[in-house]
């Protein structure tokens, strides 16, 4: 029996041997970042809206390419000579942005709101996940549905009409910042909310209305220079204009200055949805 322990001792021992000989229970080092649950949680998070991609990936590509159509037929002639490149061509960019702005908020708040009503969000609670963690692998999930339906929004689009991408890095740029700053704005929005109302009333009264008086539709230049001031504190503003410069080389404001202002709106995001994690804010009672 001395010789038997001797020579598991010698040998790679499993977490079931070490427990039966030291008469301890083995637990697993962790380490700095507990990537086998950050990796388990956000597989999770991906396969929640995959398994409903009709919903969450198809239904978001025909309700962009119905709103492409209908304004490229009913303003192009009327537009003609008003702004300096085609309307089709204009408005890729904004619709785009508009379907990721959308579904990374859709991603994130629903998925805290269902599993708060559910009762489940405690098997997301405690397991051996930090604030920092939790945080991490909800806004990735949200950013990966966004940039998913936007890539295919643009795959769709291309079918319709030709555009070029004059500056891809300034593209994903803006592509991963808008998709971060809305699935940290659904992660602290699905934390906020106690029923389904109060997420589709952020979506109805914050995110649609910014959405569109973002210059989606129109150059900036068709507002009154009263309300131009307001478009310019909008991030939604800074985001679809720096992302349509890169599609088609066209600026309307400063790209350091959106970009700036979008990475400080995204950091003061992050840390509020730190906070809410770390001291289990409506989440915990």
């Amino acid at each position: 029996m001395k010789e038997l322990i001797k020579q598991n001792s010698r040998s790679p021992v499993s977490g079931n041997n070490r427990t039966l000989l030291s008469g301890r229970p083995f637990v697993r080092s962790i380490g700095f970042v507990n990537w086998r649950g950050v990796w388990s949680l956000y597989v999770r998070e991906v396969m929640r809206f995959y398994k409903i991609s009709t919903q969450t990936l198809i239904a978001p590509i025909v309700s962009t390419l119905i709103i492409f159509v209908v304004f490229v037929v009913s303003f192009n002639e009327s537009l003609q000579g008003k702004i300096d490149i085609p309307l089709s061509v204009f408005l890729v960019p904004g619709l785009i942005m508009m379907a990721i702005f959308q579904n990374s908020f859709a991603n994130t708040s629903s998925s805290i709101l269902v599993s708060k009503i559910q009762g489940n969000i405690v098997d997301i609670l405690l397991p051996p996940l930090s604030p920092f963690e939790l945080t991490l692998v909800f806004t990735l999930g949200g950013i990966t549905r966004g940039l998913l339906v936007g890539f295919l929004c643009a795959i769709a689009i291309n079918f319709i009409v030709a555009f070029n991408l004059y500056h891809p890095i300034v593209i994903a740029v803006y592509a991963i910042l808008a998709s971060m700053m809305l699935s940290l704005l659904g992660l602290i929005g699905g934390i906020l909310a106690e029923k389904y109302d109060h997420i589709a009333a952020m979506t109805n009264f914050v995110i649609v209305p910014l959405s569109f008086l973002s210059g989606t539709f129109f150059p900036i230049e068709f507002i009154p220079e009263t309300w131009r001031i307001l478009a310019w504190l909008n991030p939604f503003f800074h985001i679809i204009d720096g992302f349509r410069y890169g599609f088609t080389d066209h600026l309307d404001g400063e790209l350091w200055i959106g970009f700036t202002y979008t990475l400080l709106i995204n950091l003061s995001l992050l840390y509020v949805a730190l906070k809410f994690f770390s001291k289990g804010y409506k989440l915990k009672n």
